[in-house]
Formats: C-alpha cells, structure tokens, sequence
C-alpha cells in the first residue's frame, strides 16, 4: 500500500493551452520564493523508457489516435512514470518533498479516455487510477490543474506554433475531432475526481492574459505550499 508522504501538483491541459508556460511561471515563482521542490516533465522524451510513447505518437503502430486502444497506449505511458519515479523523484517524494508535473497519469484520462465514450470511458478511468496509483504504487496527486481551452482556439494555436516552428505534429494534435473528445473526457473527469478548472478563455470567448492565468493558478496552488 502507497504511503504518501509528499505533495504532488499536476498540471494538464487542453493543447495549445499553454499550459507548459504556465507550469514554467509556477517553478520560477518558487524558486524567486526560496521554495523546495522537484520539477518534473512528463513523458521523459530523452529517456529510454518513453522508447514506446515516441513510436506511439509517430504514428508507428497507426496514423490515427484510434489505432491503438487506451489500455495498451496507458502500458506505454505508465512505464515511463514508473521508470521517472524509481529513478529520480521517489526519495524527494517519500521524504516529504514537493513535486510539480508537467502532465502526469492524468493525461491518459484525457487522451486516451478520449477514445472511448459513455461507460467505457469512465471504466478505464477507474482501471487507469487503480492501475497506477494503486497496482504499481505511484503517488497520487493531490492537486490536477486542467487549463480549459475551447477546441477551436486550441486547433488556432496549434496551427500557429507549428507554422512559427516548423515542427511537425504528433497524431493527437493532428486530429481534430479527437482533440473534441480529449476536452470532454477532461471535463468528465475533472467533474468526477475534483480537478481544478481554469479557463483560458473570458466571458467573451477571449483569451486571458499569462498574467492573470497565473494569479488563478497561484490561489489555487498556496494552500498546498503551507
């Protein structure tokens, strides 16, 4: 049985988001305080252990999202936070440090749950949380930001930071109509398991400024740093 000792902090989000920036805003604002804590980034790209999450998002093993079922795609994700886990940030987490994650076991419930609908979906949500957290002992959140982006909007950014990179999309992004589902599947879940939602958006269907994103991600982090 896990005993939890530390504080886990996750970040997720629609794509195009920006969630990474504000992630990044959060870590150098702990740091500018003199705060403890361990940044983690997930998948781990540059690690063997993401070997199959790279073939997956190359489309490898099928062009479309569809072509590989939620539960193998999970297998895939897992054992790179598991490898993450043993490896760097279990002693950090077991002495009572804090940690921060750029995406965690909670972006399955957002990708690949998007493949499924109904009460499918929110079974392999069950089995993904008890596979994880409880099967393979890692640490639970204690806090899941989701940063809400309109589908719409998130295929505009999307579209525009590939244009200004010139770097090609993964088979999620590509998608459209998955990208649809992704939010639903994360407002589902987020509804269920009582993530914190943020809009990226205003009341006018505009997009809020990094600066003020980041105060609601502030207040809502704050009672976790005491």
């Amino acid at each position: 049985m896990e005993q939890k000792k530390g504080t886990l902090i996750v970040f997720e989000g629609t794509d195009g988001s920006g969630k990474s920036t504000q992630f990044s805003k959060l870590c150098k604002r702990l740091e500018e305080e003199n705060r403890t804590f361990r940044r983690l980034v997930f998948p781990q790209y540059e690690e063997e252990s993401s070997t199959l999450i790279r073939m997956y998002l190359r489309g490898e093993f099928g062009l479309s999202p569809s072509d590989v079922n939620p539960y193998a795609a999970s297998a895939f994700y897992a054992v790179d936070r598991y490898a993450s886990f043993k490896k760097v940030w279990e002693s950090d987490y077991c002495g009572g440090g804090l940690m921060l994650a750029d995406r965690y076991t909670t972006s399955n419930a957002v990708h690949q749950a998007a493949k499924l609908q109904g009460t499918k979906r929110s079974e392999y949500v069950r089995w993904l949380f008890e596979f994880e957290y409880e099967r393979m002992a890692l640490p639970s959140p204690d806090l899941v930001l989701y940063l809400d982006l309109a589908t719409d909007k998130s295929v505009e950014l999307i579209e525009r930071r590939q244009a200004e990179s010139g770097n090609r999309v993964d088979i999620h992004e590509a998608d459209r109509d998955y990208l649809t589902h992704c939010r639903q599947a994360a407002l589902e879940t987020a509804a269920d398991y009582g993530w914190r939602v943020i809009s990226c958006l205003d009341e006018q269907g505009e997009l809020r400024s990094v600066e003020e994103i980041h105060a609601e991600v502030w207040q809502a982090v704050l009672p976790y740093l005491e």
